[in-house]
């Protein structure tokens, strides 16, 4: 099913931000494509999306003691809705 692809959404105060311009940030699954994205948020929370853009966001270097390693990298989708479409979290 689709609604899988949607892991969570992403609140900082950048989102909260864009979240005014009907902007808003999820988490997705790495192999989900626009089309899937588009059609999970459009079944879950029931409002109609205008546009989505993916960034692919690598794992940042990280060191704990004398190891070190990466964060885990993910993509994010900005997903745009179209004027009188509102999510709430």
């Amino acid at each position: 099913m689709n609604i899988e692809k949607i892991k969570a959404p992403i609140i900082t105060e950048k989102t909260n931000n864009l979240s005014n311009e009907n902007v808003y940030v999820f988490k997705v699954d790495k192999k989900a494509n626009k089309t899937e994205i588009k059609q999970a948020i459009e079944t879950k929370w029931n409002v109609k999306v205008d546009s989505i853009n993916t960034v692919n966001v690598r794992g940042k270097k990280r060191r704990v003691g004398k190891y070190t390693g990466f964060t885990s990298p993910y993509k994010k989708a900005y997903v745009k809705l179209k004027e009188g479409s509102k999510i709430e979290f």
